[in-house]
Parts: C-alpha cells; structure tokens; sequence
C-alpha cells in the first residue's frame, strides 16, 4: 500500500487527489508548439523578405553623375564626396533641374548610409564652406582667356551662388573688404590665416598662384571679390598695372580687358574698382561695363573713394547688385588710426544699419580688423560678406 506524498512534497498546483490524466495536456502542448512554429517561421520571412510589405513613401533623389560611380558602381564618396556633389549639382542645374535643389547636409558623407538629403533653394543661401572652393561648372564660361563666370540656364548668378551665408538679421552690421591679396604671398597666406571668415578678401588680377589662393580663402569661409583695374585721374603717371580699362580705349578693347580680368579665378560673388577716379565719373565707360557685369550676374563693389563716382546709377540700371563703401580704414598705416576707422564703421551701422570700410593686406592692417573684429561681436555688431549688403536690382522687383 502506497502512502500519500507528503505537502512539502507535492508539485506546485498539483491537487492532492490521484493521478490526473495526461491525455488533453499533451494535446495542448503539441497545439502551442506549432502555433510557436507558425510565429518563427512568420518572423523569418518577414526578416528575409527582399522587400518590405508596403513600400516605401516616394523620396526624390538626386542622380549622382560621376564617372566612378558608373564604370564600377563602387562608392568612392569617403575620397571624392565634396567633387562628386558638386558634379552633380552642377550637372543637374545644366539639365533644367527645377528649384529647389536637392543638397546633402554633409557631404563628407555622401553615398553612405546615414548621409542626410534635404531639400532647399540654393538662391536663398550662399555657400557651403566645405564645398565652396570648388567652382560651379554650371557657372563657368570657357573663353579664350579662360574661365568666365556667367549666369547658369537656371537664372542662377555668381553672386548667389558664393555669397558667404549670414543670420539674414536687421541689426547693426559692418562688411570690411581687404584688397590687394596675391600681391605677396606670405601677406596673403598671413591674411587668409589672420582674419575671421567674415571678412570679405579682393584679389589682385596682377597677383600669383591666385587660383591656389581662392581655394584657400574659401575654405576658410571668406567670401572673394575681383579687383578691376580702372583708370585714375594723371594715368599713366598714376598707373594701376597692366589690362587697365581706360576712358578712351575703343568698347572691344576695354571688354577683351576686362574679361582678361574676370578670368583669373572663379569663385568670387563680384568685382570691386582699383584706382579708377576718371573711368567711374565717366557714364559711358562704365555703362559698357557694368552692362558685361549684369549679363554675367555680378556684383559692383565702388570702394567709395571717387567723389563723381556715376557706379550706383549705371550698376542698378544694368541690373548689377551694388555696394559702396563708406570708409577707407587704413589711409593712415598706423594701429591705432585703423582702429579709429573701424570704430566710426561701427557708429555708421548703428545709425543706418549697415557700413562697409575698405583696405588693404598690410600687417598692421590685418592685425587691427582681426582684433578689433573680436571685441565688435561683443559690442554686438555682427560682421557680413559684402553680398549682404549689397543693394540687388534683382530682388527688389
């Protein structure tokens, strides 16, 4: 005779009468078993399925059109990211892409995975520092004195396309224009290296090696302006160099020099006088000009010195984007003089919102604008690229 399990014995949740059957149990077990094995073997073709059971929201993309990518199919983005970009940026503009564009956020990290696409109107920002020394294609005349910059089949302009981004606010805010780089080339290393992004660099056409320098400059966040050589008053005695454009020269020749000018970099938002007292008090000549300047979408920089100066007019009739600049901040090439101009740019902009100070790349110039730009940011001034304040016939139709 057998005797009953003990309490402390009995299997949790067993009654304490006899045996239970094992029929419908064993039943339920096979039951749970292959409802598990219907779930795997659900959860597996789903995991494994090519695509998924909706597809996804349509997203546009952009094309990329490099000839990596199509002899091979291989991504070469982590080398050639900020190239390939802007390829396929300009290849599209070149095509009639419509507006707005498709611009990645990184493109150091274009064609990986995590890369990030949006879309936004490359006519409403300037530039990406990482990419702005690389030249627009779609922007780019060939000629025979080299690259011109021209509108793009798009209505895109030079100007737009390198200006230098800023916060779009209405406070008080101060352009500064340094001239002269390319000149000497420690000077101009010294500057690119010295001075803040905002500050706006014109290059010298009679400089060297200027296309290793605007690549330079952009990468460092300025924004670049041309200089033109244009005739003084007493030239040739007072002489601004070679493929200067005179009064009197006949139209060809003044336009064959001044291309010769425009063709020494690209990458630059407009052109700014050098020298040039007679030829911007003469309506005709700069008509001529300005007329070359508004077919290529640039922008007029009039450093203000000239009193009998037609540029505004004969600019805002050709359609040209025009700046003038208020004060020469280094007539006097002493530190402290400097930073005295650069105070009064900072009262102008206070009273009417916006002043530009011209100069020039010598050391102590330099080394005033970068100190003086520092403690100016606290005082609440903020520094823009001269494309911010420049009156542009274009948008204010």
């Amino acid at each position: 005779m057998s005797l009953p399990p003990k309490q402390i014995d009995r299997p949790l949740g067993q009654p304490s009468g006899g045996r239970r059957t094992r029929g419908p149990r064993r039943g339920r077990d096979v039951l749970l078993g292959a409802v598990a094995l219907a779930l795997f073997a659900t959860s597996a073709a789903v995991a494994l399925r090519e695509r998924p059971f909706r597809d996804a929201a349509p997203v546009a993309v952009s094309t990329p059109r490099t000839a990596e990518a199509a002899d091979d199919g291989a991504v070469e983005a982590p080398r050639r990211a900020a190239a390939a970009q802007a390829d396929a940026t300009q290849a599209d503009a070149a095509a009639g892409a419509p507006d707005p564009a498709i611009i990645r956020v990184d493109p150091a990290a274009a064609g990986s995975a995590d890369s990030v696409v949006v879309l936004r109107d490359p006519a409403t920002l300037g530039s990406d520092p990482r990419v702005a020394h690389l030249p627009d294609r779609a922007l780019i005349e060939e000629s025979e004195s080299g690259p011109l910059p021209v509108r793009g089949a798009d209505g895109r302009r030079p100007f737009d396309a390198y200006a230098r981004p800023w916060s779009g606010a209405r406070g008080a805010r101060v352009a500064v224009v340094i001239g002269g780089l390319g000149l000497s080339q420690t000077g101009t290393q010294r500057a690119i290296e010295t001075l803040p992004g905002e500050i706006t660099l014109a290059f010298a056409p009679q400089g060297n090696s200027l296309d290793r320098w605007m690549r330079t400059a952009r990468q460092g966040g300025h924004e670049i302006v041309m200089q033109v050589p244009l005739e003084p008053f007493d030239y040739p005695n007072v002489n601004p160099g070679r493929n200067t454009l005179t009064v009197g020269a006949p139209a060809g020749e003044t336009l064959g020099e001044l291309r010769w000018t425009l063709s020494r970099i690209t990458n630059y938002t407009g052109v700014m006088n050098y020298m040039g007292g007679r030829f911007v008090a003469d309506a005709g000549a700069m008509d001529g000009m300005m007329a070359e300047l508004g077919r290529r979408g640039l922008m007029f920089l009039d450093d203000g010195t000239a009193a009998r100066s037609v540029a505004e007019e004969t600019a805002l009739s050709n359609g040209v984007p025009f700046a003038a600049g208020d004060l020469v901040i280094d007539g006097a090439r002493e530190r402290g003089a400097i930073l005295d101009r650069l105070d009064e740019l900072e009262r102008i902009a206070r009273a009417q919102g916006f002043a530009v100070g011209t100069g020039s790349a010598f050391d102590v110039t330099v080394d005033a604008v970068a100190s003086w730009a520092r403690e100016a940011r606290k005082r609440g001034i903020e520094l823009v690229p001269i494309s911010a304040v420049a009156h542009d016939p274009e948008r204010s139709r």
